[in-house]
């Protein structure tokens, strides 16, 4: 059996209690709030006492929830990541099972770099350190889905080594200088300076990377 069936969604900040089921609605509604506000404002108009006051609860719920704005962000990116590993790991081809493990890694790549584009504002603002990075379930879950798709592509070496620097890669695109992209035509402000065309630049750079590494 594929080792990746076997695992249930995980979070990225560590494991989490289990709620009551009024608690849990709560916990949705604070959520549905807080992404509400982004969609508005950006991730710089969340704030504390808008979502409390939004919300219609007490700022004292919401802290009491997050603890504060940097874990409120993080549980925010929390249900991203559970979002994205169910696409990998279930969802419909070439993302999900059913495809060659080479077109899935093309896939994954360009669904990765486009997660971690949208949402590079909410990671700046968890505040997640350096070294926490690394050790969360979910980057567990996603270096074991690498390893298994590299295998079953035929990638020889020390695989696990190989799907920390390939997911290395794929997190350049937070930093991704402005200007990035724009050489191949001209002046500021043509589509080849705009930020779609960066990421699909980027995102072809990702497959081309992986089909010679494979060929």
């Amino acid at each position: 059996m594929d080792p990746r069936e076997a695992l249930p969604l995980h979070p990225t900040i560590g494991p989490q209690p289990a709620e009551r089921s009024d608690a849990a609605r709560n916990r949705a509604k604070l959520i549905a709030t807080a992404r509400r506000i982004i969609d508005l404002d950006g991730v710089e108009g969340l704030t504390m006492d808008r979502l409390a006051t939004e919300a219609g609860v007490g700022k004292g719920t919401v802290f009491r929830r997050f603890g504060s704005r940097a874990g409120l962000c993080q549980t925010l990116l929390d249900d991203v990541e559970r979002d994205f590993q169910g696409r990998f790991l279930s969802g419909p081809p070439p993302l999900g099972p059913g495809a060659p493990p080479l077109e899935r890694l093309v896939a994954f790549g360009r669904a990765r770099i486009d997660t971690l584009w949208q949402q590079g504002a909410l990671l700046r603002a968890a505040e997640v350190p350096t070294e926490s990075h690394f050790e969360v379930p979910a980057r567990k879950v996603v270096e074991l889905h690498l390893v298994t798709l590299l295998r079953e592509a035929g990638a020889t070496g020390d695989l696990p080594v190989l799907a920390f620097n390939l997911l290395s890669v794929l997190e350049g695109i937070l930093l991704m200088p402005p200007g990035f992209g724009s050489g191949r035509a001209g002046a500021s402000g043509s589509p080849a300076a705009s930020p779609g065309f960066r990421i699909a630049r980027f995102a072809d750079g990702w497959e081309d990377l992986v089909r010679r590494l494979l060929s």
